[in-house]
């Protein structure tokens, strides 16, 4: 008598999901003392506005010269000592991260029209929690940046929404928080 084999109900991502993402010095791009270097945090929120206790927020960021710790940036290697460009941080059991970072610079914009054309400092964010199978992309955009009002990625978005990607000035670093969905729900990007 032959087995049939049945579809296995689909998965979502379970109570072990922070074992394999978490590690101690994840939540410092740039080591404590780096001149410049500050706290960016916030909470992850659900949809109904709870903490999400057991969240994992990743960024990946160029250095204040507005270059990335990768070989294929064409712009040369990164000249900033002990910067690596990635952070990661698990939320506390209130839905809080943080991340201690330096201000990126601004990047040339891929395949401008404009040559001098830029992006405004920012911070690629990947969000990562249980239930979710695709990450979530988002950006950390700077409160006090004139070049905001030009970046080609902020400006695409509808004006009412655009607040959800900029940081809040909280000495002595920023503030921000994220909002999976619901009424105030961050801006996220299909890749």
């Amino acid at each position: 008598m032959s087995e049939q084999l049945q579809t296995t109900p689909s998965q979502t991502v379970g109570p072990f999901f922070s074992f394999g993402l978490v590690w101690p010095d994840g939540p410092f791009v740039v080591p404590e003392g780096t001149p410049g270097a500050f706290r960016i945090g916030g909470t992850v929120y659900d949809g109904a506005g709870v903490p999400v206790p057991d969240a994992v927020v990743e960024t990946w960021q160029a250095d204040p010269d507005g270059r990335f710790d990768h070989p294929d940036d064409p712009r040369g290697a990164v000249r900033w000592k002990d910067f690596r460009g990635f952070g990661r941080s698990a939320t506390d059991p209130e839905g809080r991260y943080s991340l201690l970072t330096v201000k990126p610079g601004p990047l040339p914009v891929a395949g401008g029209a404009v040559e001098d054309s830029r992006e405004a400092p920012h911070l690629n964010v990947s969000v990562f929690c249980r239930g979710m199978l695709v990450r979530l992309v988002t950006r950390i955009y700077f409160p006090d940046e004139e070049a905001n009002a030009e970046d080609p990625v902020l400006t695409s978005i509808d004006p009412a929404r655009r607040r959800t990607l900029i940081a809040e000035g909280e000495p002595p670093g920023y503030r921000f928080d994220i909002h999976l969905q619901g009424e105030h729900e961050t801006v996220f990007f299909e890749l």
